[in-house]
C-alpha cells in the first residue's frame, strides 16, 4: 500500500497552520506565539520531508503505468517535492534560530518565505491531483490499451479464427495481470474480500 497519500495531507495542511499561527505572532509578538509558529514549522518541515520520502518510493511503482504525459509530469513533480522539502527544512531552521535567539527580525523573515513556500505547496497539491485524476485515472489504461492494439494488430495477420480469439484471449489475461498489479500496489479496499467471495462461488 502507498503512504504517499495519507502522508500529504500533513504536508499541506501543516504549512497552512504554521502560517496562520505565523502571521499571528508578527502582529502579536508574543512569546508564546513566537515557540508555538517556530514548532509547528519544525513539524510543517518534516511532514514535507516524509511526503517527498513516500513519493519518491510511489512514484517508480506508478511510472511505467502513465502515459507520457503523466510521466514527465510526475518527474516535475518530484523534483519540486524535493525543493520544497529542502526549503522548508531552511525556513524551520531560521525560524527556531531566530525563536532561540528572539531575533524578531530573522522570525519575520522565515514566516515570510514560509507563506511563500506554502503558497506552492498547493500548486504542487494541484500537480498530484492531476497526475492521479487526470494522467492516471486509471494507472493501468496506457498499457491496456497497448495490450488491446497489439492483439487486434496480430489478429489482423491471422487468418484462423482460433488464431484470431488466442490474440483476444492472451489480451485479456495480460489486462487482468496488469490490474491485478496495480490493485497489490494501492491494496484497493475490498478487493481481498471479492476474490474470497469468488473463490468460494
Amino acid at each position: 500500500m502507498l503512504l504517499h497519500p495519507p502522508v500529504v495531507h500533513f504536508a499541506v495542511a501543516l504549512p497552512v497552520v504554521a502560517s496562520v499561527f505565523g502571521l499571528l505572532y508578527l502582529v502579536r509578538r508574543s512569546e508564546g506565539l513566537s515557540r508555538i509558529s517556530a514548532r509547528l514549522t519544525v513539524f510543517a518541515a518534516l511532514a514535507m520531508i516524509a511526503a517527498w520520502y513516500t513519493g519518491s518510493q510511489a512514484g517508480p511503482k506508478i511510472y511505467d503505468y502513465l502515459g507520457a504525459a503523466g510521466q514527465h509530469e510526475l518527474l516535475e513533480h518530484k523534483e519540486l517535492g524535493l525543493y520544497l522539502a529542502v526549503a522548508f527544512g531552511v525556513i524551520a531552521l531560521l525560524q527556531f534560530a531566530g525563536c532561540r535567539l528572539k531575533k524578531f527580525g530573522l522570525e519575520a523573515l522565515a514566516i515570510l518565505a514560509l507563506l511563500g513556500a506554502t503558497a506552492v505547496v498547493f500548486a504542487q497539491g494541484k500537480d498530484g491531483g492531476e497526475i492521479v485524476y487526470k494522467y492516471g485515472q486509471p494507472f493501468k489504461a496506457p498499457m491496456i490499451l497497448d495490450s488491446l492494439e497489439e492483439a487486434q494488430n496480430t489478429a489482423d495477420e491471422e487468418e484462423e479464427c482460433d488464431a484470431q480469439v488466442e490474440a483476444y484471449s492472451d489480451a485479456v489475461d495480460e489486462v487482468f495481470s496488469v490490474s491485478e498489479e496495480v490493485q497489490a500496489i494501492y491494496a484497493e479496499p475490498g478487493k481481498e474480500g471479492d476474490d474470497k467471495n469468488e473463490e468460494d462461488e
